[in-house]
């Protein structure tokens, strides 16, 4: 494989938002390891093979530590090194507070908090000694109260959390750690939605006049890496064309 500007990894990376974070850097000229369920990456037809080329495909369950583990592993081994991480992966479970599962909360916690924890920690060992750049995608959601979204907010709240200590603990071995927030996004898997009421709505309530796209936050992870700006961790960066704010 042709030298790149480096590895990263990242989950979650078959649609949606991770696949579009994954073509990006790989566009823009990095080796990107995308972790999947299937394990067969970027599930689109209209990947050129130069991008195509710079990307390798790994199997993983964020929610299984040993499979993080080891598909770090694998992509260490292969790529010959990893020098930053997207955690992309989550899930979106809504319901009624007073009548939500336990169960339920704890599905989304384990994958929305706990793998981004879980998949940090795993990834320390290949940048302890290189240094490198963790982005943690988060949500919006993390400062506002949303009914029947206790789960969910709860859960990117923690990504927060995660994100600003680690970045305080680990700066001083030049790894910085970020978490980019964004607001309603319109990708191909709530399309439907988007072309109803939801979208409508949004026209309305965003300032920007409706939601951003996938690529808006390809474009943002992509910059935080090109970009090292060691000074630069620990904040979580809204990406909701003045939604969050907008009284």
């Amino acid at each position: 494989m042709a030298a790149t500007l480096g590895v990263i990894a990242v989950t979650g990376a078959s649609r949606g938002i991770g696949a579009a974070i994954a073509l990006e850097l790989a566009r823009r000229g990095y080796t990107v390891g995308c972790l999947t369920r299937k394990g067969i990456g970027v599930e689109s037809t209209s990947v050129d093979d130069a991008i195509a080329g710079r990307t390798l495909n790994f199997a993983c369950d964020v929610t299984d530590e040993s499979s993080l583990r080891n598909a770090f592993a694998a992509l260490a081994a292969r790529a010959g090194s990893i020098d930053g991480l997207v955690n992309n992966a989550g899930i979106h479970l809504d319901g009624k507070s007073a009548e939500l599962a336990t169960g339920v909360f704890d599905q989304v916690m384990d994958t929305n908090a706990r793998a981004v924890f879980v998949a940090c920690r795993e990834v320390y060992p290949h940048l302890e000694s290189r240094g490198g750049t963790i982005v943690n995608i988060g949500s919006f959601f993390d400062k506002l109260g949303v009914k029947r979204n206790l789960a969910y907010c709860a859960s990117k709240a923690a990504v927060g959390a995660i994100t600003r200590c680690l970045a305080v603990e680990w700066a001083p071995k030049k790894i910085r750690v970020l978490d980019v927030a964004p607001g309603y996004i319109a990708t191909e898997l709530n399309a439907e939605a988007m072309q109803g009421k939801l979208g409508t709505f949004l026209e309305a309530r965003v300032p920007t006049g409706g939601p951003g796209g996938a690529q808006d936050v390809a474009r943002m992870v992509a910059s935080l890496f090109r970009e090292d700006i060691p000074f630069f961790t620990g904040a979580t960066i809204y990406l909701d064309g003045g939604q969050g704010m907008a009284h």
